[in-house]
């Protein structure tokens, strides 16, 4: 057996999402499994360098998963050769001068999204390391959730027919802060920082839609701050800056149109975090993190309107669950195998920079379209 270590420069792991995903779920669980297994019997062994400001924080957490090395000195640390790989969890706002200095050195990149403040950045970003000619990958989790892999093979095997639209829900009440703590950081709600729900979620529906569905090519949507005024995490009181709910429409190539809400303002009242519902000319689905329910069109029951009468009729029982037929592990850690795999044998690999900018665009024409009360086109992306 021949062992290949990747070491990898983790900025931002003090973060919720840093750390949760990305080192405890993703890399160290890869080496809790004795690290990625190739065909051939070569494995693929991932040696974090944790990075960051907090030097207490950094030193107790290598402590608490048996991590040697960690440093907050960034340019020190991608100086050394040994380095392979820089990935960057931090406020978007730190980003990209970050992801510049590690593309000058040389390192393969993977970065959370959105990769840039601005669409100018990002694609300045996607050019940088093209030219650079290092590996370069952007975090598109959802696509590797169970229900969305679930509906994928719908949507490959043909079951919707034409697919005529797709319905997303997404959201929570994220607390205030003042009489219960928040379940976000106080950053996520200041414009100033890089926050909004806006330059958080609409990179993720880029990709869901752009993967399943088709390109978008409009968009329309009405952007706002529901809950103006929250607490930090110090318990002080600051004006929410940035935006905490976005209600878009989107119509993709073919004439799908998709609707999508985003809200940290929404009590929930639906079976998981996020869902979506896909109606075709054969079929429907409604798909959410982990499960996925269809009705097909030979089954489909026949309602009828009559608000005179309570409603008999199970909706819910009348759909069918999607077997798993497979055993779907942590979406990170899947596309963080794809990835090493990448760097160590050049294994295909599609979620580059480049698609992290659509991300990036789609946003900040989502922001433009709510300033202007207007659909705007989204024009296709060149390097």
């Amino acid at each position: 057996m021949t062992r290949t270590t990747v070491r990898i420069a983790m900025n931002g792991v003090t973060g919720r999402m840093g750390h949760r995903q990305h080192l405890v779920r993703s890399l160290l669980a890869l080496r809790a499994q004795g690290g990625l297994e190739l065909a051939d019997g070569t494995v693929i062994w991932p040696e974090p360098v944790l990075v960051g400001r907090s030097p207490h924080k950094l030193r107790a957490l290598a402590e608490r998963h048996g991590l040697e090395h960690w440093s907050c000195d960034l340019d020190a640390v991608l100086a050394d050769d040994s380095i392979d790989v820089y990935f960057d969890a931090q406020v978007t706002a730190a980003r990209a001068e970050a992801v510049k200095k590690a593309i000058a050195a040389g390192k393969h990149l993977y970065v959370e999204k959105p990769t840039a403040s601005d669409l100018a950045g990002a694609l300045e970003l996607a050019r940088l390391a093209r030219d650079a000619g290092v590996k370069h990958g952007v975090v598109q989790d959802k696509l590797f959730l169970p229900g969305l892999r679930k509906l994928r093979r719908l949507v490959e095997g043909g079951f919707f027919g034409r697919i005529l639209s797709v319905r997303g829900e997404f959201g929570y009440w994220v607390f205030e802060g003042d009489w219960q703590q928040a379940q976000r950081p106080s950053w996520n709600y200041r414009a100033e920082d890089g926050g909004g729900i806006t330059a958080d979620m609409f990179p993720h529906w880029e990709y869901v839609l752009h993967e399943l569905f088709g390109p978008v090519r409009t968009v329309q949507a009405h952007i706002t701050t529901h809950v103006p005024r929250r607490w930090d995490e110090s318990g002080t009181p600051y004006d929410a800056t940035a935006d905490d709910a976005a209600y878009g429409i989107f119509e993709l190539t073919g004439g799908i149109v998709a609707q999508i809400n985003s809200s940290w303002a929404v009590r929930v009242h639906r079976d998981e975090l996020v869902e979506f519902q896909v109606d075709g000319t054969e079929g429907s689905a409604v798909a959410g993190l982990r499960r996925c329910r269809v009705q097909h069109r030979s089954s489909t029951p026949k309602p009828v309107w009559n608000p005179d009468i309570p409603a008999a009729e199970p909706f819910r029982d009348q759909w069918q669950e999607v077997p798993d037929n497979a055993d779907f592990d942590n979406g990170f850690k899947a596309q963080w195998e794809l990835f090493l795999r990448h760097v160590v044998r050049d294994e295909p690999w599609r979620w580059d920079l480049a698609a992290g900018a659509r991300g990036v665009q789609l946003a900040e024409l989502g922001l433009r379209s709510s300033a202007q009360g207007r659909r705007l086109e989204v024009p296709e992306l060149t390097l």
